[in-house]
């Protein structure tokens, strides 16, 4: 009887084991149906493989990390997942790359909007004297800000749904766009011992007024709308040609800074026509820099990245503003070591090396987080945002 008891010991401790044994061996005969459980609430939802690449993307995997569910790539796992999810009783269409960005006469007409604005204003401030031009410039200001939200508030340059709200990158925005169209006067007349006067909007006054390079930001608004609308329509191209994420990245790489090339000489064309019109500099390194940082946050802002572009947009705006800053508080009794070092920046260079500097190093960052994030097929899936 021990014998015997001994043999069903040993013979229940194999089995048991070889069941335990078994156990991984079912499950990894079918490796797929544990990552859909995990991952249903996404696979049902999605209208399309593509969509739930991307958000197998954003869990972080990979296409080494499909090779572990005996898929070539992250796409190919997808398909599996999205045939695999129970559907309704009608079969749906062949499931396709998604709808392409459609261009809506609505939102080209509202990029249009800002340009036409400043233009107006800008046009008040040269036949208006006196009085009038503060009023002109100050309901030129808010008109402004009002056409500016209106344009972002559709088509491409929207912000997508499924970030929180940064209200503070619009105020940045606004304090590059007034060091812009004052700061260089303003660093000018402070470190030559001023500002004496107020500013009077005037190009030839104590405390002159950029109005080209603002001016033509205002108009660029167009042109940046058009470069997010061909970036979505690429991306959207490549999704559904690619075989792979490594292989979406390496597409979407070239198309991200071919979209900025395109922005930046339409900004150029702008500028040089501003420039021509009003007779005025067209402080070009000053408005490519600020171009190029404000349509990389607009672009990170659309596509749910809204953290990263308010405080890069914060961190410029300080830094310029810091400038003149320092050098008035040069002035008081025991702080005079606070101005030198703007004033050896500016002294060789001239006051545009601040704006120059600041936008330039920012805009810089946000390329580098751009070419990281907007990279990503997750940044491009349909969400059902605005279009």
């Amino acid at each position: 009887m021990r014998g015997v008891d001994r043999t069903g010991a040993v013979a229940a401790s194999g089995a048991s084991s070889g069941a335990a044994e078994a156990a991984p061996r079912r499950g990894a005969v079918d490796p797929v149906k544990a990552l859909l459980h995990q991952h249903r609430e996404l696979c049902e939802r999605a209208v399309d493989p593509l969509e739930i690449a991307a958000g197998l993307e954003s869990h972080g995997f990979t296409d080494r990390s499909a090779a572990r569910y005996r898929h070539r790539d992250v796409f190919s796992l997808a398909e599996e997942l999205y045939a695999r999810v129970p559907r309704d009783a009608d079969p749906p269409p062949v499931p396709a790359p998604g709808p392409a960005p459609r261009i809506h006469p609505g939102w080209v007409l509202l990029t249009l909007l800002p340009g036409a604005v400043a233009t107006g204003t800008v046009v008040g401030l040269r036949l208006g004297h006196g009085t009038a031009r503060p009023l002109v410039a100050l309901g030129g200001l808010l008109a402004v800000t009002l056409a500016v939200r209106a344009a972002l508030g559709r088509g491409p340059l929207a912000a997508r749904p499924g970030a929180a709200a940064r209200p503070s990158a619009p105020v940045w925005t606004v304090c590059l766009l007034g060091y812009a169209l004052l700061g260089d006067g303003l660093l000018d007349a402070v470190v030559s011992g001023g500002p004496d006067a107020l500013p009077t909007g005037a190009p030839d006054g104590p405390w002159p007024a950029a109005t080209a390079p603002v001016l033509a930001l205002a108009l660029a608004c167009a042109p940046a709308a058009w470069c997010a609308h061909l970036l979505d329509l690429g991306a959207r191209r490549r999704l559904a040609g690619s075989r792979g994420l490594e292989d979406f990245t390496s597409g979407a790489r070239p198309l991200l800074l071919g979209v900025l090339a395109l922005y930046l000489a339409a900004l150029t064309g702008l500028l040089a026509l501003t420039g021509a019109v009003l007779h005025e500099d067209p402080a070009y390194p000053e408005a490519l820099t600020l171009g190029a940082l404000l349509f990389l946050a607009r672009l990170l802002t659309a596509h749910r990245h809204r953290h990263a572009p308010a405080v890069i947009l914060g961190a410029a705006a300080a830094a310029e503003v810091a400038a003149p800053a320092l050098v008035l508080s040069g002035r008081l009794p025991g702080c005079g070591f606070l101005a030198p070092p703007v004033a050896t920046l500016v002294d060789p260079l001239g006051a545009a090396a601040v704006p120059v500097l600041s936008c330039g190093c920012a805009a810089l960052i946000l390329l580098a987080h751009a070419l990281r994030t907007l990279t990503r097929a997750s940044a491009h899936a349909s969400v059902g945002g605005p279009e």
